[in-house]
């Protein structure tokens, strides 16, 4: 079998080079440091000069640097420079006492040299373990708008809160084909529409996931390739729409770079926000809406939860496509009036989400494509449906829940239409989100793809699927996404 997966290797030293995410003044203040400590090694007659350059350097882009703002990630080259200062500035101390300059024998001076040296280093390779994410541009025809729309369902209860009166509300963000904005354009917040925002679910989703809230400080940082409110593209006619869903307290930012380059192909991606179940959500009026589903740590108990959420879930993903028909008949005030093909509709998810997806497409025949991303089927009853489905999964292994394969196995065969499970060799669950541009390069985290790897894999596949299923092209399916792992097809009548 032949595979392109190994594409995603090619250039990984480039990659780290070219990933250090460092800012101009924080490679400044790193080059100043490192220069304040070789400044002790030059000879007697350069290295007055030599330290109160580089020491006036290193001390201004610091001072710069903290107001700006200081990762983390700069606190050991501040350190190191800090620990070389003193072994630097005493000889000239010396000198203009008119005390004679000494200096440390070079065999009692190199091991300081090599510990601060050492620290200094450790800030970037810190920086290019847990970086500012830098999305990829989408490589489509399409330059690529986003908006974010908040929608409260009359119909339906909320049954999180107590609130007899509560109806059940989502938050959608929209990425969609644009026309190609000014160069001055500013590109869109990466996790919000605001810093704040961005700021409250990145904190959010660090203490869901158990971790320090400065590891991943860079993220709500970054910037993605989205204009916000940016002019629908004038070419294209009606563009099929993809609706998504996030993973188990997941974001609906969390695939960004995937639905930029989806948007940039010509298709809408719709993805939801769940209340109640993403990490934190901001609404509209600027309230936070914190989950409020945790693990129980009784597997019986959590398998229900997972039913109910999965539940919620799927009847969110039909009702937002009802919002979206709306939007295209000009119901709802929108820029995408009359651009929105609603006959050619996917829904897809991640995780949890992918289940939720699973389930929408067997309730809600509107749904002509399903698409899964590493999600467990939860559907309590699963019968069949007539959409054709794609499951993503990560790499199986002795640590994946054992039910999960005949599970996801047993759903995609009760297709009435041709169906695909791709097993990604070098995939983790979190490869099939944006984790692996930000977290750090650990393969049972992100999995070992790299960090524009992996977006490329999970994006050529399903944009390859979507093209088959919504838009009809021709071509070999199978051959395409037999490239890229290891392929199960489902066909309608084949003997199982």
């Amino acid at each position: 079998m032949r595979q392109r997966v190994p594409r995603a290797e090619d250039g990984r030293v480039n990659e780290i080079i070219m990933r250090l995410q460092m800012s101009p003044l924080e490679i400044l203040v790193l080059l100043s440091a490192v220069a304040l400590v070789a400044a002790r090694w030059l000879s007697p007659a350069a290295r007055p000069r030599a330290t109160i350059a580089t020491g006036a350097v290193f001390v201004l882009s610091a001072i710069v640097l903290s107001v700006a703002g200081i990762r983390w990630q700069m606190l050991p080259v501040l350190a190191g420079a800090a620990f070389a200062s003193p072994f630097a500035v005493m000889p000239l101390l010396r000198q203009r006492t008119g005390r004679p300059a000494r200096r440390a024998r070079w065999w009692l001076a190199l091991p300081g040299s090599v510990a601060c040296i050492g620290l200094i280093a450790s800030g970037p390779a810190a920086a290019w373990a847990c970086p500012v994410p830098v999305f990829p541009e989408p490589s489509g025809d399409f330059a690529v708008g986003t908006s974010v729309v908040q929608w409260t369902d009359p119909s339906r209860p909320e049954t999180a809160t107590a609130d007899p009166h509560d109806r059940r509300t989502v938050v959608v963000q929209l990425w969609y084909p644009a026309r190609k904005s000014s160069a001055g354009a500013r590109r869109a917040q990466y996790l919000g529409r605001t810093e704040h925002e961005a700021h409250t679910v990145s904190d959010a989703l660090a203490r869901y996931a158990g971790l320090p809230g400065f590891l991943v400080d860079g993220v709500p940082r970054a910037r993605t390739h989205s204009v916000f409110d940016a002019p629908v593209a004038d070419r294209g006619g009606r563009f099929p729409v993809v609706l998504f869903s996030p993973g188990l307290g997941g974001v609906r930012t969390q695939n960004t770079a995937w639905a930029e380059e989806l948007a940039g192909h010509g298709y809408v991606v719709a993805a939801l926000d769940h209340l109640y179940d993403s990490a934190a959500v901001v609404l509209a009026d600027g309230r936070t809406v914190n989950t409020k589903i945790a693990s129980t740590g009784d597997d019986d108990e959590d398998d229900e939860l997972a039913v109910e959420t999965t539940r919620v879930r799927a009847a969110d993903l039909s009702f937002v496509l009802t919002q979206l028909g709306r939007l295209d008949r000009g119901e709802i005030a929108g820029p995408l009036t009359g651009r929105l093909d609603t006959g050619r509709t996917a829904a897809t998810g991640h995780s949890l989400g992918g289940g939720a997806a699973l389930q929408a497409a067997r309730q809600d025949l509107r749904f002509d494509a399903v698409i899964n991303l590493d999600g467990y089927p939860r559907d309590p009853g699963p019968r069949p449906f007539h959409q054709p489905a794609l499951a993503l999964t990560q790499a199986i292994g002795p640590e994946t829940d054992p039910r999960y394969i005949p599970r996801l196995t047993k759903v995609l065969e009760l297709s009435t239409a041709t169906s695909y499970r791709l097993t990604i060799p070098g995939a983790a669950h979190l490869t099939f989100m944006d984790g692996p541009l930000y977290l750090p390069p650990v393969p049972s985290v992100a999995g070992s793809l790299g960090r524009t790897g992996s977006v490329h894999v999970v994006a050529a596949t399903t944009l390859a699927f979507l093209d088959t299923t919504l838009r009809h092209k021709p071509g070999d399916l199978a051959g395409v996404l037999s490239d890229y792992g290891d392929l199960s097809v489902y066909r309608p009548g084949d003997s199982r």
